[in-house]
């Protein structure tokens, strides 16, 4: 019984006999439907990349972002049901904004990141709640340098180098090991950020996505900003020419 949840799902706030909380299993499921979120730290900034999915043609361009801008200074991007996303974002918002009025400077990211993850895990505490269902990856340059933290629906959260969310997580923490962050520039990781998004996304499952990045550095002023378009249109084609690549190499194995 216990094994597959049955009669202990009923609640976020009780255990199974092998000390499981289900309700909080079924939420990261719900992040493990959605498109892959990747973070990556280099020497001079951080830049995320997000696989938005795009299930029908009638959408709009652009609709339903998964980066969010929390401060000047702070981005985060989000995995998992967006509806829930939002809320999380809303609130690191306001604690973002409630500590620049008190002390007259930018939340620093660890801070914020512990009240946010606070709140989050707030929400598997008790049975009238359920869990968020989403994952957020929160980015930030400070006068230490660049930092970034990845926060699970159960609160659980982490310092990174390099993470990966969603769908395809696995496949992109696999590539994202191969790097050497620590010696790679904003401007490299865009390219590698944009050809791991490809490599990992499913054609035949998932045929249509947007790729939304975003980056914040030294080059940038300390400030989170979009991608500008035509460094991220180049690190697409890029990233194409470099899968169309890979495929010609493995038919001619074959």
């Amino acid at each position: 019984m216990s094994s597959i949840g049955t009669g202990y799902d009923l609640s976020a706030s009780q255990f199974s006999p092998d000390g499981r909380v289900f309700q909080v299993e079924y939420a990261q499921k719900a992040v493990e439907n959605s498109g892959t979120v990747i973070g990556l730290r280099g020497k001079d900034g951080i830049v995320i990349a997000v696989e938005k999915l795009v299930t029908s043609k009638l959408y709009e361009a652009g609709a339903n972002k998964r980066i969010f801008n929390i401060d000047h200074h702070v981005g985060m991007a989000v995995s998992g049901l967006i509806s829930d996303a939002r809320q999380i974002a809303e609130t690191a918002r306001s604690e973002a904004a409630s500590y620049r009025g008190q002390y007259g400077v930018g939340i620093p990211l660890k801070y914020l990141n512990e009240r946010v993850s606070m709140y989050m895990h707030a929400y598997t505490l008790y049975s009238a709640l359920r869990p968020y269902g989403c994952a957020v990856i929160l980015s930030a340059y400070e006068a230490e340098g660049p930092a970034m933290y990845m926060i699970d629906p159960s609160g659980v959260s982490y310092g990174y180098y390099g993470c990966a969310v969603g769908k395809a997580k696995q496949s992109a923490k696999t590539e994202i090991e191969k790097l050497k962050l620590s010696d790679m520039t904003c401007k490299d990781l865009v390219k590698e950020a944009a050809r791991i998004i490809y490599l990992v996304h499913d054609e035949l499952k998932d045929k249509q996505f947007e790729l939304e990045m975003s980056w914040v550095g030294a080059h940038t002023n300390g400030k989170h900003e979009r991608v500008p378009s035509d460094v991220k249109t180049e690190a697409e084609a890029k990233a194409r020419q470099a899968i169309d690549e890979d495929s010609d190499s493995d038919t001619e194995d074959m």
